[in-house]
């Protein structure tokens, strides 16, 4: 951590974003680690269960659009406190009325991506409290709420199996009530707000060709973490036929490794730069991935590939978001959102895509491969840019950020 880090921005604040980011993607995914026995209970088959998990990932892509531009008009705490009350509220009326159908995990799934859509809330929130050199830290802070998916990935089988998935759906409303009092205490907007925009104007990063490349990167590093913690619960359910709990206790721990390195990637990326930290991550995933496509004969075998993917991923994550804010600071409400939703696009991709590689070819190895590929093309676009980000853009910066 750079010195004067703690005096450089507001705590409260980064706190209050941080727990309402964590518990929030603890909802996100909570379908994933409860796949095994939901599907179990409704009969459904590999693509369901792959869609299943996929469609939280996926509303939460859209919803993360809307709250990127709700943060630019309404602020980011007013834009968290609404997106907080509707998840309370549809996972209440799921405990109430049950789940009965796989339709209605779906309808389910649409409420579970307002809260995906938290990171558009929880980054913009932070940031307009940091200067550029502190960019990273506070960012991977904010954004180690990743780390709610270990929550879920650890809890959600057990409690399921003791009390029954669907009064799950009830007991998740309890820590995010919990992180609803925090925010409203503790989350302030930043005084150095821009202003709103008209809406045409927050299409207009799309005519930046860095925009769409931000957006694929970040579908690569954050589609490919919470990819993998939607379907690595059924994965090793069916591959090396691991209990729910088991599984769900795996899973745990690929999570964990992937969420708790974000702050860590951000950190680095401030020391080393952006662009340098994030080529070795992309590398790093690509390798794991092609590794864990073969079939490891050992469930422990694959656990430490899947780990070593998750860090990659997940310090990938930090370091991607060590370089939005420097590119668009003026627009990060509106960037956020869409990073974001491309993020949520990627882990859509890649759960769905398991589960019909499954459900065609009885294996999951050309899920992962195609992925790695993306890992691979994405190494090759920032290769490509950043003698031109260090010239232009990068220049601005010289002497407080690295890129």
């Amino acid at each position: 951590m750079k010195k004067g880090f703690l005096q450089a921005g507001h705590l409260p604040t980064l706190i209050s974003a941080f727990l309402y980011f964590d518990l929030s993607f603890m909802a996100w995914v909570i379908l994933g680690p409860m796949a095994v026995q939901i599907s179990a209970d409704l009969g459904l088959g590999p693509a369901e269960k792959g869609l299943m998990v996929a469609t939280p990932v996926l509303a939460g892509a859209g919803f993360r659009v809307v709250n990127g531009v709700l943060v630019d008009r309404l602020g980011a705490r007013r834009t968290g406190l609404i997106s907080q009350v509707i998840v309370i509220l549809g996972l209440l009326a799921a405990w109430w009325f049950g789940v009965h159908s796989f339709a209605e995990t779906l309808l389910v799934g649409l409420v579970l991506g307002v809260a995906g859509a938290s990171f558009a809330v929880a980054l913009p929130l932070a940031s307009g409290w940091y200067p550029p050199e502190h960019q990273g830290t506070a960012l991977g802070i904010a954004g180690a709420g990743n780390s709610g998916t270990v929550f879920a990935a650890l809890f959600a089988p057990g409690l399921a199996a003791a009390f029954g998935w669907s009064n799950v759906f009830g007991l998740v409303t309890i820590p995010l009530t919990f992180a609803l009092a925090v925010f409203v205490l503790l989350a302030k907007d930043s005084p150095d707000r821009p202003p709103p925009k008209r809406l045409p104007e927050y299409l207009a990063v799309l005519r930046t060709r860095d925009a769409w490349l931000f957006m694929f990167f970040y579908s690569v590093t954050f589609g490919g973490f919470v990819g993998l913690a939607s379907s690595l619960t059924i994965y090793f359910n069916d591959q090396y036929g691991l209990a729910p709990v088991t599984a769900g206790y795996f899973t745990a721990a690929c999570v964990f490794a992937g969420s708790l390195v974000r702050p860590i990637g951000g950190m680095v990326a401030d020391r080393i730069g952006g662009v340098r930290s994030l080529s070795a991550m992309y590398a790093a995933a690509a390798v794991a991935l092609v590794l864990v496509s073969l079939g490891l004969p050992q469930s422990w075998m694959a656990l430490g590939v899947f780990v070593l993917a998750m860090l990659a991923l997940g310090m990938g994550n930090g370091a991607v978001f060590q370089l939005v804010p420097q590119r668009f600071r003026r627009e990060m409400g509106v960037m956020t959102g869409l990073v974001g939703m491309t993020g949520g696009l990627g882990g859509f991709w890649l759960a769905s895509s398991l589960g019909v590689s499954k459900q065609i070819s009885g294996g999951y190895a050309a899920g992962f491969l195609i992925f790695a590929a993306l890992a691979l093309l994405a190494l090759l676009g920032l290769t490509s840019v950043k003698r031109r980000w260090r010239a232009t853009w990068g220049a601005a910066a010289a002497g407080a950020a690295r890129i």
